[in-house]
């Protein structure tokens, strides 16, 4: 069985370790698409696509995670949903089932007769990259919600000051 599980990873934190550790459980190969991947310097997709996926590397390589059953692809968006998911199936790997608790994505997938199933998520008030964003804007304590390597990775190339000043970025009328 080969599991897609979808996400923007911005940035990847500990919830995120919790969905891939269940999945990878059930013996399946797991393609983690990187979504958005286009997308960076923005409030909601302050990281690229490429520091997502080195957000991701190191983070399951802290946690002694084999990458011998999984992919990481990073994915962009076409911005015309009744057509994602060819352009997604064109990018990846067959797959077999996705995981996901985003109700639009389910929709598509189960719409296209794909299997949809879900985690269980751990604490999702808390553990949201929304919420990781948000912390690190007005300086609060996000460290703890993200694995180490990842808040060694966003310290180490002043990230989060990206994720301030993207944030406080404003359009003028």
């Amino acid at each position: 069985m080969v599991s897609l599980f979808i996400g923007r990873f911005q940035p990847v934190h500990r919830g995120h370790l919790h969905t891939i550790k269940q999945i990878l459980e059930r013996d399946e190969i797991l393609i983690i698409a990187i979504g958005s991947a286009q997308h960076s310097h923005t409030p909601d997709n302050p990281f690229t696509g490429g520091e997502r996926v080195m957000f991701l590397k190191y983070a399951l390589m802290e946690e002694g995670i084999s990458m011998d059953r999984m992919y990481i692809i990073p994915v962009p968006d076409v911005g015309i949903n009744p057509i994602w998911i060819s352009h997604l199936r064109s990018l990846i790997p067959y797959f077999d089932r996705v995981v996901t608790h985003n109700p639009l994505v389910k929709t598509l997938f189960r719409d296209a007769e794909i299997e949809v199933f879900e985690t269980e998520l751990l604490e999702r008030n808390t553990f949201s990259a929304k919420h990781v964003r948000d912390l690190m804007r007005w300086d609060g304590e996000w460290e703890p919600l993200v694995p180490p390597s990842v808040v060694k990775l966003i310290k180490e190339h002043k990230l989060d000051e990206r994720v301030k000043a993207v944030g406080e970025a404003r359009i003028k009328r």
